[in-house]
């Protein structure tokens, strides 16, 4: 981005959560209790001793706190930005048991990996193992970052492949700007890639590198290839010009492409992703912006705090309203969403209750763009072509304990294993594999 671009996202994207001052980190630190039998790390996917860390920033070890954090996760700065701590680490905090407000975990964490990142602090990079294998990431978001960054500190070799030009998968491009920054993705990338972890971009596994020559060439594999594109909406009108998916549209944005945003907005789907789009769109100059939702409140996927953010910037909610059709105006692009509004009847096999259209209520909204984000594909092609990796309603069946698949040589994690949770969930995966990779090695290795 050029410096113009910069100022001007950072005026429409300020910080959803804004960086401590020393003076408020400091007398924040030091409400903490400093538990012994800590429940907000156990409530960490990747443990995080959050006592600890904390502990170094009330005295004033702002590079002690970030190394205690980078030990247990490599990706902290983005994950004290991006994670749900409300409902993990904070939300775990003794100080609710006191009727107090619980520590401000996530942000203290930004406070000392912000610290660690302006002072141009590195870790050490491990030495290679002589004769410790090859292990080859695919993908280069936080699953396998995190993967390879604990493969590098016990001594392998590791090369990421990922298909985009930049890394850093979903936190670059994915996830929405007043929460995380591209290069603050990227400079953890570069943390990464100072351990010693090679990563090759615009390389697409399956095409620029077969699968074949993967398995010359590697020891071990890590699948961390996330979930793909955002699911179809399987309704007429969907390929019209003014339909743009909501991880494309968050993705242009972040990278400064020009990407026209309508005054009428209606973004399909309550998830967290659904979320982040409609409150783009607001940000970037949509006059009305609406989450049209087949179920209701309840059932919505998208967290409390999410929704009563939308609510903030001025998202308006339709719920039981099912999408139909998007049709065509005269400029040939979609100027209306044609819906029915639906009750519901008894529960699907997710276990929420199934939206059943109720007859004559059909209704058209006038719309200048439409956003689908009802869910993100499956990368089937690669994966099927895997033999002994095997699939359960689209994701990769693992052995939780190593992340090993069906073929002893392939390990998974993050988004393509668990459906398309948190980034830290992803983390987590990625060192869980980890660990089980350097089993399999040290085994085959002798």
């Amino acid at each position: 981005m050029t410096p113009s671009q910069n100022a001007e996202i950072a005026r429409l994207f300020p910080d959803l959560h804004p960086a401590f001052t020393p003076q408020e980190a400091l007398v924040e630190a030091n409400r903490c209790l400093y538990c012994f039998d800590a429940p907000c790390a156990e409530a960490c996917p990747t443990h995080i001793d959050v006592p600890r860390f904390i502990k170094k920033i009330s005295s004033a070890n702002l590079r002690g706190s970030a190394t205690a954090i980078l030990e247990a996760n490599i990706l902290g700065a983005s994950c004290a930005r991006v994670c749900p701590v409300d409902v993990l680490c904070e939300g775990a905090c003794v100080m609710h048991g006191y009727n107090k407000e619980p520590i401000e975990i996530g942000r203290l964490q930004r406070h000392a990996m912000d610290h660690f990142y302006a002072s141009g602090a590195r870790l050490p990079m491990p030495a290679l193992r002589e004769g410790a294998g090859r292990v080859a990431c695919i993908g280069a978001g936080p699953a396998s970052l995190g993967c390879a960054a604990e493969l590098r500190r016990q001594g392998f070799s590791v090369t990421i492949f990922d298909r985009n030009s930049l890394p850093g998968g979903l936190n670059t491009y994915g996830v929405a700007e007043y929460k995380l920054r591209p290069a603050e993705s990227l400079r953890e990338v570069e943390l990464v890639r100072s351990l010693g972890v090679e990563i090759r971009n615009n390389v697409e596994i399956g095409l620029t590198v077969s699968l074949e020559e993967l398995d010359r060439s590697f020891d071990a594999v890590f699948i961390g290839a996330g979930l793909g594109y955002m699911e179809p909406l399987g309704i007429p009108g969907e390929e019209l010009p003014g339909v743009v998916d909501a991880l494309k549209f968050i993705a242009d944005y972040k990278t400064a492409q020009t990407i026209p945003v309508g005054q009428t907005v209606a973004v399909i789907g309550a998830g967290n992703t659904a979320i982040d789009a409609a409150n783009a769109a607001r940000r970037l100059g949509a006059r009305n912006v609406y989450i049209v939702y087949r179920r209701g409140r309840s059932e919505m996927p998208a967290f409390n705090f999410e929704y009563d953010h939308a609510l903030r910037e001025g998202v308006s909610f339709l719920w039981q309203v099912q999408s139909t059709a998007i049709l065509k105006g005269e400029n040939g692009r979609a100027c209306s969403l044609e819906c029915m509004r639906v009750e519901l009847g008894a529960p699907d096999s997710s276990g929420r209750r199934r939206p059943e259209v109720l007859p004559g209520s059909q209704f058209r909204m006038e719309v200048d763009m439409v956003i689908p984000a009802i869910g993100q594909s499956r990368l089937l092609r690669l994966l099927g072509q895997v033999k002994g990796v095997e699939l359960n309603g689209g994701t990769v069946t693992i052995d939780r304990a190593t992340g090993r698949t069906g073929n002893p040589r392939y390990f998974a994690g993050g988004d393509c294993v668990n459906g398309g949770r948190e980034v830290v969930d992803a983390v987590a995966d990625g060192k869980r594999a980890a660990f089980g990779i350097a089993q399999y090695l040290e085994r085959s290795h002798g």
